[in-house]
C-alpha cells in the first residue's frame, strides 16, 4: 500500500490526529455515528474485513474512501460505489473582499446546518459532523444561506467539507467566497487544504479549480449497509 496519508485518508485520520473521534479497535475503526459514517481497516486481510463489518450495526451504514474498491465484508451489502476526485490546493486562491457578513457557526447552529446539508447533499453530514472542525456561514434574512467547514484532519492536511448553498440563494457566489476563507485559515496554520468531489459533479470541480485546487488522484467512495 502507498505511504502517502491521503491515499488512505480515513485510516490515517482515525489512527492519527482524529483518533479521539474513533470507535472500535485495530484492525478496524470508524467515526462515531453522529460524527460520520466513515470507517477503515488496517488492510484487506480476512481478519481486518471481519472487524470492519462488526463496526456496521443492524440498519446502519459505513463509508469507505480508498484508492480502489474493497471487498464487501460478509453480512454487509454494497449500497453505493462512486468515483471521486481528491483535490489538493498548495496555493489556494486568496479570499476576496466580501459583500456580506461571514459568521462563525457552532453548536447553536447545528440544527440548521444539518437541515441545509440534508437538503443540498454536499456529502455525509450528521448531528455532530460540525464538531470535526471549524465552520463558517452566511445568513440572509435570518436564514442560513450557505456554509463551509472542515472534516478530516490528517497530519498536515485538512479537508474542506460541508460546502453548500441553499437553493433559494444560489447564483450569488456564496460558496465560492466561503471556501477561500476556510482554505486560507488552514494555510495560516501550516496545513494543506484538500477536498473530495464526486467525479461527475463537473460544476463543483470547475469551481474548485478556479479556487486553486488540483486533482491529486481518483478515489472510490463506497457505502455499505447491514439490513
Amino acid at each position: 500500500m502507498s505511504d502517502h496519508p491521503l491515499d488512505r485518508p480515513i485510516w490515517h485520520a482515525l489512527t492519527g490526529t482524529q483518533r479521539a473521534c474513533a470507535i472500535g479497535a485495530p484492525p478496524a475503526l470508524r467515526f462515531a455515528p453522529d460524527l460520520g459514517l466513515f470507517a477503515a481497516a488496517a488492510d484487506s486481510s480476512a481478519s481486518s474485513i471481519e472487524a470492519l463489518a462488526a463496526l456496521c450495526p443492524s440498519g446502519g451504514m459505513i463509508g469507505l474512501v480508498e484508492t480502489s474498491a474493497w471487498p464487501v465484508p460478509p453480512g454487509l451489502t454494497l449500497h453505493r460505489s462512486a468515483l471521486c476526485h481528491q483535490m489538493v490546493a498548495g496555493r489556494p486562491t486568496p479570499p476576496a473582499e466580501n459583500q456580506f457578513e461571514v459568521l462563525e457557526l457552532g453548536d447553536e447552529d447545528a440544527p440548521e446546518m444539518l437541515a441545509l446539508a440534508t437538503l443540498t447533499q454536499p456529502g455525509p453530514f450528521f448531528t455532530r459532523t460540525h464538531q470535526l472542525g471549524n465552520f463558517i456561514g452566511v445568513r440572509i434574512d435570518g436564514r442560513l444561506a450557505a456554509m463551509a467547514g472542515e472534516r478530516l484532519h490528517i497530519d498536515r492536511y485538512r479537508e474542506v467539507s460541508g460546502v453548500c448553498t441553499h437553493p433559494d440563494f444560489r447564483g450569488r457566489g456564496l460558496a465560492g467566497a466561503l471556501m477561500p476563507i476556510v482554505a486560507a485559515r488552514m494555510i495560516a496554520r501550516g496545513e494543506t487544504p484538500f477536498l473530495h468531489s464526486y467525479a461527475d459533479n463537473h460544476s463543483a470541480i470547475a469551481l474548485y479549480e478556479r479556487l486553486g485546487f488540483r486533482l491529486r488522484r481518483p478515489v472510490t467512495f463506497t457505502v455499505l449497509t447491514r439490513n
